[in-house]
């Protein structure tokens, strides 16, 4: 994990700077985990690794994933012969950001708190980790920009595919222009019931497990169309690890299913290569609308973007332009000419969730004051590119997108699905 974080040579981020203290390389970063599920653990065993963290704090509704948490971190800690080892644990985030002591935060809870809790901790004076996708929904996400930016903060986004060679290579081919100017990109993010899509949340109730707080689990969301069901957030097995990823994920309107579970990694690259990372499309097609079979972007400068399958590889991008085409995936990148693929040992090997350097950007850039790879601004680009997507398929229509003021174009029908009504009390934690 240590070392200078690679950039593409082009591929300049906000370049937004947060004017406060900053801390001296060879001072400890005290930082506290938010949503204790198994996305936190990966995070935890990545940041726990480094000399100058310090992880003080755990945070979860569910006192199973809170009390995996505390052993896991105590007993990394007396292994290394810390006395002072054991975390705080808390139920309720607030308690955990009225902490003086913390510096920064990792968020990994379900998206529908994402911008709450970012929000509350930029508010609180904390630096913030948080998972991707950004934000739920296009309006949260404009509001955790101005959160940022008002009080000063760090943010980093979780899209740590911007931080592994392949991608980053990718990247460098696309914009320094070796394929030549590009017409089209292919991006892949997968099926859930076999569209790319969020389904509806129709689950009969039934009872929450004793020691999960469904209420704060619930948060904004209306308890009358969000019922507890067992894979929401599931149980541990025998080894400590979830029976399967929290199925929060795949159903609106706790999730965006693919769309922004994997979407927010792979339109976040397509975007990248391009150079629209801080802006986004114009147009925006559905599934099946005239000959378009599949959903469609297109940018001002005539670039299309299609999601759909192209090869056997799963999640991906492929980029076509006059010279040749790229295509990468996690862990492979391959081309029409051999001369656009990686040379031998350029790969560093690692899994993705634990081993990324992504997190290594986000210590640094709390010490040094100066935007990670991935700010916030780029955060909400990419995410709002996939919730525009998610809101033309569900009214099935061509949508006409203005990136600058993040608006569809004479559209309030359109407009008015940016957000959704939060629970009673709920809205003005989004205030800045």
């Amino acid at each position: 994990m240590a070392g200078a974080m690679v950039m593409p040579k082009m591929a300049a981020a906000a370049g937004f700077a947060a004017p406060a203290k900053s801390k001296s390389a060879n001072s400890k970063i005290n930082l506290g985990f938010i949503g204790l599920g198994q996305q936190c653990m990966y995070l935890m065993s990545s940041f726990i690794e480094m000399d100058d963290v310090q992880v003080v704090a755990g945070c979860d509704v569910y006192d199973i994933k809170r009390n995996r948490f505390e052993k896991a971190v105590t007993e990394y800690y007396q292994g290394k012969g810390k006395k002072k080892c054991a975390p705080t644990m808390y139920e309720d985030y607030q308690e955990l950001l009225a902490r003086p002591d913390i510096d920064g935060v990792v968020i990994a809870v379900p998206d529908h708190w994402h911008a709450i809790i970012a929000i509350a901790a930029c508010k609180a004076g904390k630096d913030v980790y948080l998972e991707k996708p950004m934000t739920l929904t296009v309006y949260e996400g404009k509001q955790l920009v101005k959160a940022v930016r008002k009080y000063n903060r760090i943010l980093q986004v979780g899209s740590m595919q911007r931080s592994s060679d392949e991608f980053i290579h990718a990247a460098n081919v696309a914009r320094e222009g070796d394929l030549g100017k590009i017409h089209k990109m292919e991006v892949f993010v997968g099926r859930w019931e076999g569209k790319p899509f969020p389904v509806p949340h129709n689950f009969p109730a039934q009872t929450p497990p004793a020691g999960l707080n469904w209420d704060k689990w619930l948060g904004p969301l209306d308890p009358a169309k969000v019922t507890y069901f067992p894979d929401i957030d599931p149980l541990l097995n025998a080894d400590g690890r979830e029976e399967c990823w929290g199925a929060w994920r795949w159903y609106k309107p706790t999730g965006g299913g693919y769309m922004t579970d994997w979407g927010a990694h792979m339109f976040d690259i397509a975007q990248w290569m391009v150079g629209k990372d801080l802006t986004g499309p114009v147009d925006v097609i559905p599934p099946g609308y005239s000959y378009y079979k599949n959903l469609t972007y297109r940018y001002d400068n005539g670039i299309e973007v299609e999601e759909t399958t192209f090869d056997e590889h799963g999640q991906g991008v492929k980029i076509y332009g006059e010279k040749g085409w790229l295509a990468v995936h996690r862990g492979m990148l391959y081309a029409s000419d051999p001369k656009f693929e990686m040379k031998k040992g350029e790969k560093k090997e690692g899994p993705y969730e634990s081993c990324s350097p992504h997190h290594r950007a986000f210590i640094d850039s709390m010490k040094s004051r100066i935007d990670p790879n991935v700010p916030v601004e780029v955060g909400h680009s990419s995410c709002t590119m996939c919730n525009i997507g998610i809101i033309a398929g569900e009214l099935g229509r061509p949508l006409v997108w203005n990136p600058i003021v993040q608006k569809f174009q004479d559209d309030p029908e359109a407009n008015k699905l940016m957000h959704y009504q939060y629970r009673s009390g709920y809205e003005k934690l989004l205030d800045v």
